[in-house]
């Protein structure tokens, strides 16, 4: 093994996504040194995948360090939270000022502000989100950096050459700003993700809830046809990478059984937490993002099975359900009808993931992070790519400080042309079909389009019970009143609005 030459890239961690983009990197053209936990990792991926490129391995920290051209350039590529400081225990006694550390893992945004503010001196920490799973690692994820801006200059050649690249040929990978944003970025992809596969799963519910014909005489879409109805989507507005592997999903055979495989898949989902750090966040800063909540709650619900099972034989006998009869000559504008609100329902899901980066900018101090960066970053490689990105990367290229999706013309008029389809897929929760993602966006859209809430009767009962004041219609904003509801003659407030 030849350590006489330096590398020009160090990554810690192998497993599927370490070693994928440690062969992406060397298909680039980098030498790179790896580094495992465990050795036995590191020479079966040596004698394997790595052979014949320029990759070398080290069983000692300190001997992989030192196969690193300076300033060392080193990715993280471990399980979030505990891992992540272990390894930066072991690492950086061998690191010297200017060298770069990169976590490259799903890492919590806050741990890796922590983790930024707690590096020694002159060692440069970067947060960077990686979106594309095992397939965008080797050949082209979405890379999402964040951290000193003296580090991005230095590995920006790297990581724009492995990222992937969109339609006009543009690399999905840009600097974004300080300390925790690109984690944080990514944590809002996640949350989007969640959202958009609940969507996209409650079409498909829909679609094989329906039945074509009468009562007497009927049949039901099979999932070659729902596959046929999601790839014709794939060619136009819907086009995105979640609603083409619905297509595929929904044709896959089971070799056992030879059924269709996706009846076969127990209907329980996992998740990792991603999601519920963003509907977290989003409640600590009061950002509005009821719709990726709510597909966090739905995953909690799926994955009780036992409790489910049970109270669907409890109402087994009830009318809480109903079936939904079509005619075959209604059923093309039905599937019309869903592919208009599902469009506007996804419109609704990167409008609040959006908005709440605009919030976490403020909140946060990250005054360089950009919409316009942030879809242009999403349109390859990563989960949620899809071809909407392009108009959303414009909107915010028109205005930066575009507090929603919803305010830009283009996507008004998009949601203004679903109106009609949008309440028609709202009736069908009444058959008692589960629809609550896109009950959840839409409801969102209501509210948001609402001239006037009924928060004045929740205010007026605040007052009620609390003395929390009120706004007057009648009364210049920010000027407060109280009544003395009981008539008891008190005229104590309480000490702020807000509490």
């Amino acid at each position: 093994m030849n350590t006489q030459k330096l590398s020009d890239v160090g990554l810690i961690g192998l497993a599927v996504m370490g070693e994928n983009i440690v062969l992406n990197m060397a298909n680039h053209g980098y030498r790179v040194s790896v580094w495992n936990r465990t050795f036995e990792r590191t020479q079966k991926f040596l004698s394997g995948r790595a052979v014949g490129k320029e990759i070398v391995g080290f069983e000692q920290i300190a001997d992989f360090c030192a196969s690193l051209a300076t300033p060392r350039k080193i990715m993280i590529l471990v399980k979030a939270g505990a891992p992540v400081d272990a390894t930066l225990e072991h690492l950086l006694p061998h690191l010297s000022p200017g060298d770069i550390v990169i976590d490259g893992g799903n890492s919590y945004f806050k741990d890796t502000v922590r983790r930024s503010n707690a590096m020694p001196e002159g060692i440069l920490y970067m947060g960077c989100g990686v979106s594309g799973g095992e397939e965008g690692a080797l050949k082209g994820p979405s890379l999402m950096p964040a951290g000193p801006i003296a580090a991005w200059e230095k590995v920006a050649p790297i990581l724009t050459s492995i990222a992937a690249k969109s339609e006009d040929g543009v690399a999905c990978c840009d600097y974004l700003s300080t300390d925790g944003a690109g984690h944080y970025v990514k944590m809002i992809h996640n949350g989007i993700e969640y959202a958009d596969m609940q969507l996209i799963s409650e079409i498909y519910a829909l679609l094989r809830a329906f039945r074509i014909g009468t009562a007497e005489d009927y049949r039901m879409l099979t999932n070659s046809e729902i596959a046929d109805i999601f790839a014709r989507w794939n060619q136009g507005d819907l086009n995105s990478y979640l609603i083409e592997i619905t297509a595929q999903i929904l044709r896959r055979k089971d070799p056992e059984t030879q059924r269709d495989l996706i009846d076969v898949i127990l209907d329980t989902a996992g998740q990792k937490g991603t999601g519920k750090w963003t509907a977290i966040d989003a409640l600590q800063m009061n950002a509005v993002s009821p719709t990726i909540t709510e597909a966090v709650f739905v995953r909690s619900s799926a994955a009780n099975l036992e409790l489910r099972q049970t109270l669907s034989g409890v109402f087994a006998l009830s009318h809480l359900t109903e079936e939904i009869f079509f005619s075959e000559s209604e059923l093309p504008h039905v599937v019309s009808m869903l592919q208009d609100a599902l469009y506007a329902a996804k419109i609704c899901v990167y409008a609040q993931g959006f908005s709440q980066i605009q919030a976490a900018k403020k909140e946060y101090g990250w005054s360089s992070l950009s919409g316009r960066t942030v879809a242009m970053l999403w349109r390859g490689g990563c989960i949620i790519r899809a071809q909407m990105l392009n108009e959303m990367m414009t909107a915010f290229q028109k205005n930066e400080a575009l507090e929603s999706l919803l305010i830009d013309p283009v996507f008004a008029a998009k949601i203004a042309d679903a109106a009609d389809s949008i309440r028609c897929v709202m009736r069908f929760n009444a058959y008692g079909i589960p629809m609550p993602a896109l009950s959840s966006a839409f409801n969102y859209l209501f509210t948001l389009t609402s001239p006037r809430l009924a928060a004045n009767l929740i205010q007026a009962q605040r007052d009620f019970f609390g003395a929390h004041t009120y706004e007057r219609t009648d009364a210049p904003r920010g000027q407060f009143f109280h009544t003395d509801w009981l008539n008891l003659g008190g005229s104590t407030t309480s000490s702020a609005y807000n509490n």
